[in-house]
């Protein structure tokens, strides 16, 4: 399938922030999938991962995170002590607060998009972005009625602005699929997640696959688990099938 790509940039609270967009070149409109980066940034593995969920049907959003701090570009394959020094500040400067602001500009921004289609959106976030898919799938809970967490981190904190307070705002489907061995999401973190699905009654799954870590879908990994992988995939893709698909509304007039 061919596709359409490059780089736009989407007017925010802050400024503009540079996003990698893509879409089939023929069939449109499509329902919107915003993809949250992990931790690393933004990156050609992350819009290879973005062609991808535009090939299966879908206008998808790659935001640059951290536009706020300038241009920031890590080689994440031959990571450092220092890279991840840089990284991990770069993450530790985002707050749900900025997200939310930077999803208001995306929403906005996809709404004026020809190719996009009206009504509900997706999301998915990776790792550090666990916790903002599950902050805006309850700020903007008419908008956004299917978000995935892959090995998601912060989603369940004592503060006071931790995303699992917001769970009974959700008025989508949420997944969340985590690492059997996580050193950054205790077993803990995720039966109080289930536990906290549970008393709002949110429609929500959560998974942990066999024999994965933290990063396993990522190709250019170490830990990448190609048979968990493509079942995570496989997962994603059904939940947005049947929660944006089915209720894609005809071309915007």
């Amino acid at each position: 399938m061919a596709l359409i790509e490059g780089m736009v940039e989407v007017p925010t609270k802050y400024g503009r922030m540079p996003s990698f967009a893509a879409r089939p070149d023929t069939g449109g409109p499509f329902p919107a999938i915003i993809f949250y980066m992990d931790a690393p940034g933004f990156r050609e593995e992350l819009c290879n991962m973005a062609r991808r969920i535009a090939k299966a049907g879908y206008y998808c959003i790659l935001p640059d995170m951290y536009y706020r701090l300038g241009t920031l570009r890590l080689d994440n394959t031959r990571r450092t002590e220092a890279m991840t020094n840089v990284w991990r500040e770069a993450m530790n400067s985002l707050t749900n607060a900025d997200v939310t602001d930077d999803t208001a500009g995306i929403l906005a921004f996809l709404d004026a998009q020809a190719d996009v289609a009206a009504g509900p959106v997706g999301c998915v976030g990776y790792c550090m972005s666990g916790r903002y898919v599950t902050t805006v799938a309850g700020r903007f809970p008419t908008r956004i009625k299917a978000s995935a967490s892959m090995y998601g981190v912060g989603i369940v904190t004592d503060k006071e602005d931790s995303p699992h307070l917001l769970l009974d705002q959700v008025q989508g489907e949420l997944l969340f699929i985590f690492a059997e061995t996580d050193a950054h999401v205790p077993q803990a973190t995720v039966e109080a997640l289930k536990k906290a699905i549970k008393k709002t009654g949110v429609k929500a799954t959560v998974l942990q696959l066999k024999g994965t870590q933290h990063g396993f879908q990522f190709a250019e990994r170490l830990v990448y688990t190609p048979v968990q992988a493509e079942a995570a995939w496989d997962k994603l893709f059904a939940l947005w099938d049947r929660n944006l698909k089915k209720t894609a509304p005809a071309k915007r007039k």
